[in-house]
């Protein structure tokens, strides 16, 4: 037999079961908030480390054109490429955007997978001071970067000797 206490005991154990929709709705807005903040932050990072990747390549460029390249043959050259710089890793010649620096074309392969020669390079190498040779006593290196303005690396001054 069921007595008034046993359905007043059921009845608060309904209303107890389950969340409120307010409860829900609120749950939904701190998830969404967090899940806008997750993806804000993750898409700087990923920003910040092609950024970090182009900055390598440059240094890595300007120190192998520094130390080794002007070392060796007391000029810089008129273009750089895999092949006249072979003291760093071939794969930093090509950007974050996969346009690869190959003289003074920036090369990459196309939806049809072509290479192509009118790319639009982040790095840029610009030699300057040269003789008919192709024998140049400066340069700048530079890259495009996404979150901060141009990277530049300037050729040392070199020390004169009369």
């Amino acid at each position: 037999m069921v007595v008034a206490s046993d359905v007043i005991k059921l009845s608060c154990m309904k209303k107890q079961a389950g969340f409120t929709l307010i409860e829900l709705m609120v749950a939904f807005v701190v998830l969404v908030t967090l899940a806008t903040f997750f993806a804000i932050q993750k898409n700087e990072l990923e920003t910040a480390a092609r950024d970090q990747t182009r900055k390598t390549a440059i240094n890595a460029m300007y120190y192998n054109l520094t130390e080794v390249f002007y070392a060796q043959n007391k000029y810089y050259p008129e273009t750089i490429s895999r092949d006249n710089l072979t003291a760093i890793d071939p794969a930093l010649f090509t950007d974050p955007d996969e346009f690869t620096l190959n003289g003074n074309a920036c090369t990459y392969t196309d939806a049809d997978g072509k290479k192509a020669t009118d790319g639009d390079c982040n790095y840029r190498y610009t030699p300057s001071e040269c003789n008919e040779k192709g024998e140049c006593q400066k340069f700048k290196l530079s890259a495009d970067l996404e979150a901060e303005a141009v990277y530049t690396k300037n050729s040392p001054e070199q020390k004169t000797t009369d």
